[in-house]
């Protein structure tokens, strides 16, 4: 019998199986959508002082808890093989926005009888290490999400992250009021880390004295990894010498070690509207 003896049925069946199998493949490819998340953050949240901070209005997201809380039942269902196969750029934004939708979450666990997302882990527990985020198959704690899964994979490598990972208080990194995506992430943190160190009032020169957030002293190290050609804090913050505010001289001594770094408060209070 000829290897070409098939019937006209079995040729015509390969498009489409074929086409089946692609459009399966770009499935499991596609970006998760944060549709809803990025509806209640459009809704009840405030930028101020020119996008470089923002204010939450925690009364709107209670009113709002079953959007919140199925969005974050979506986010539990996402398994690590499908995760595993999303690019670099589509699993940090899904880290970020789980993150924060799940930090809002817990804040709504006290609210409106809260201060400060401190006051929630009592005397001697932590709000950061409370276990209560399903995600990727495990119930994990904020610090798991941010410091073993984005920090402490060394997968990602990006220190813009500690702009848009927030920890609901005045002094943390604004909260945005829209969603991060995997297509958009770049600018999207960019942004974030532009804005923030724009912010005066947490970043600025003092005569020979460059006064930053307490964060890149929390996080030194991650701004010391050769990101794009960074080599440590003071280059860092080089890179974003405009929003500082700094001068092409000035900028110069910076990285020479010429001007000294110090660090300010930090304001935990809640950054409620």
């Amino acid at each position: 019998m000829s290897v070409f003896n098939f019937s006209a049925k079995t040729f015509f069946a390969q498009p489409v199986i074929a086409t089946t199998i692609l459009l399966a493949s770009v499935a499991a490819h596609a970006d998760f959508n944060h549709q809803s998340w990025d509806s209640l953050l459009n809704k009840h949240v405030t930028m101020t002082n020119g996008g470089k901070a923002s204010v939450v209005n925690y009364a709107g997201m209670k009113a709002d808890k079953s959007k919140l809380t199925s969005y974050l039942e979506a986010t539990s269902k996402v398994s690590q093989s499908e995760f595993n196969r999303w690019s670099k750029n589509e699993q940090l934004a899904f880290l970020i926005n789980v993150y924060n939708a799940g930090t809002v979450d817990l804040v709504l666990t006290k609210y409106p009888n809260v201060k400060s997302i401190k006051d929630i882990g009592g005397l001697f527990g932590s709000p950061w290490k409370q276990e209560f985020v399903s995600l990727l198959g495990k119930t994990r704690s904020l610090d798991d999400i941010e410091h073993n899964i984005i920090r402490g994979s060394k997968r990602y490598n990006d220190p813009r992250i500690h702009f848009a990972v927030n920890c609901a208080s005045i002094g943390c990194p604004a909260l945005q009021d829209d969603a991060f995506t995997g297509k958009r992430l770049d600018s999207q943190l960019e942004q974030a880390t532009s804005k923030f160190l724009a912010d005066s009032s947490r970043n600025s020169l003092k005569g020979d004295t460059l006064k930053v957030s307490p964060i890149f002293k929390w996080y030194k190290e991650d701004f010391a990894t050769n990101w794009r050609g960074t080599k440590d804090l003071a280059g860092f913050l080089g890179r974003y010498s405009s929003s500082l505010g700094l001068s092409k001289a000035q900028t110069a001594d910076l990285k020479q070690g010429k001007i000294k770094i110090s660090y300010t408060d930090y304001n935990w209070n809640l950054n409620k509207k």
